[in-house]
C-alpha cells in the first residue's frame, strides 16, 4: 500500500482508553457496556460503587487522558482527542466530530499497550460506520517502547530510594498487570507473553541504572473480575504478597506496568487493597510506583509511538489480530 500524504490539517491521533464513568449512577450502564449488553447483578453494582466511593467517588481516567492528549497535541502538532472504548466519549462519537472538522486521517493509540487489537478494531469499526472513506491507522501494541520501558523504570527508582539502605535482601519487586480469563490466552492472545516481555524490560533498565537495589523480581496479575466458574491468569497478587511475606521480605515495591493512568484497579486494588494485606496482614511495607498518568514520560512514548505509525501509514491500515473482544474488568 502507498503510504498518503499526511498534514496536520487533516490528520489527528486518538487517544483510546478503557472508560469510567463521570457519574455513580451512570455504573450500571458502564458495566452492562463492559458485560456485552448483560446487566450486572444489583451487588456487583454496589461493590463497584463502594470502590468509587472510597478513592473519593470518581475516577481520575478521563481527566488524565484529556490532560495526555492536550500535550500530546502540542508536542507533535497535529490534533489530539480521546475516546472511550466502552463509555462516553465513545468512538464513534469522536470520529464523527473529527470527520466534521475536515479530518480525513486517525491514527488511532490505544492506551492499553498490550492489548492494541481489540482497541484498534473498534476504531476501524467506528469509521467505518461514520465515513467509509476516513483513514484510520491503529498503532500495535507498544508495551516494550523503550521510552515507556525508562519511564516505567524511572517511578520505580523512586519508589527504592525510599527503602532503607542495606535492605535490598528484604526487598523484592512486583510488577503487575491486569489479569484475563486463562481461555483467552489459550486461544492464543500474546497478552501475558507480552506483559512478561515488558516486565524484564523494565526490571533490567532499573538493574542497569541503579544495581542491586532488590533481590528478586516477579510478574503477578491483578484485578480479576468479579464472578466465579473462570480461571483468570496468574500468579494473583495476593498469594505472591503472601509468599514473599513468608520468605522474609519486607519491603515490595509494586510497579503497575500494565497500566499508564491512575483509575480504580490502582487507586482501590493497589492502595486500599493490597496496602492493607501488607500492613495489615503480612507485616511488609509496601510502596507503589507512581502511574505515569499526564507526565513526560509516557508523553514522549506516545510521540514516538505516533512518528512511527505516520512515517509508514501502509503498515499500521488494520488492527493486529485478537482473539478477544473485550477484556472483563470491574470499572476505569
Amino acid at each position: 500500500m502507498t503510504a498518503p500524504a499526511t498534514s496536520a490539517a487533516d490528520t489527528a491521533v486518538v487517544l483510546v482508553a478503557h472508560g469510567t464513568v463521570e457519574s455513580l449512577d451512570d455504573l450500571p450502564r458502564f458495566l452492562a457496556n463492559i458485560r456485552r449488553g448483560h446487566a450486572a447483578p444489583p451487588e456487583l453494582v454496589a461493590e463497584v460503587r463502594r470502590r468509587y466511593e472510597a478513592i473519593g467517588g470518581r475516577s481520575p481516567l478521563l481527566d488524565i487522558t484529556r490532560e495526555v492528549a492536550r500535550k500530546l497535541e502540542k508536542a507533535l502538532e497535529l490534533k489530539a482527542r480521546v475516546a472511550m472504548r466502552l463509555f462516553e466519549p465513545y468512538p464513534k462519537e469522536v470520529v464523527a466530530k473529527l470527520a466534521s472538522e475536515g479530518i480525513r486521517r486517525v491514527v488511532a493509540v490505544p492506551l492499553a499497550q498490550h492489548s492494541a487489537g481489540v482497541y484498534g478494531s473498534v476504531m476501524q469499526a467506528a469509521a467505518k460506520e461514520v465515513d467509509p472513506s476516513l483513514e484510520v491507522f491503529c498503532a500495535r501494541n507498544w508495551g516494550r517502547t523503550p521510552e515507556l520501558t525508562r519511564a516505567f523504570a524511572d517511578t520505580i527508582i523512586a519508589e527504592l530510594d525510599r527503602i532503607p539502605a542495606g535492605e535490598a535482601e528484604q526487598t523484592a519487586l512486583v510488577l503487575t498487570a491486569h489479569s484475563l480469563p486463562r481461555a483467552v490466552v489459550q486461544a492464543g492472545d500474546p497478552y501475558e507473553q507480552e506483559v512478561r516481555a515488558s516486565a524484564e524490560d523494565v526490571a533490567a533498565e532499573v538493574r542497569a541504572r541503579v544495581g542491586d537495589r532488590f533481590a528478586e523480581h516477579m510478574v503477578a496479575f491483578q484485578s480479576q473480575g468479579i464472578g466465579t466458574g473462570v480461571e483468570w491468569l496468574g500468579p494473583d497478587l495476593r498469594p505472591t504478597l503472601e509468599d514473599l511475606a513468608k520468605r522474609g521480605k519486607k519491603h515490595v515495591v509494586v510497579a503497575p506496568i500494565g497500566f499508564l493512568a491512575d483509575h480504580v484497579e490502582i487507586l482501590y486494588d493497589l492502595d486500599i487493597e493490597a496496602r492493607g494485606w501488607c500492613e495489615g496482614e503480612l507485616g511488609i511495607v509496601l510502596y507503589r510506583s507512581a502511574s505515569l498518568n499526564a507526565g513526560d514520560g509516557l508523553v514522549e512514548a506516545l510521540s514516538v509511538v505516533v512518528r512511527d505509525v505516520l512515517a509508514r501509514p501502509g503498515d499500521f491500515a488494520a488492527p493486529s489480530v485478537s482473539s478477544r473482544e473485550s477484556r472483563p474488568s470491574r470499572g476505569g
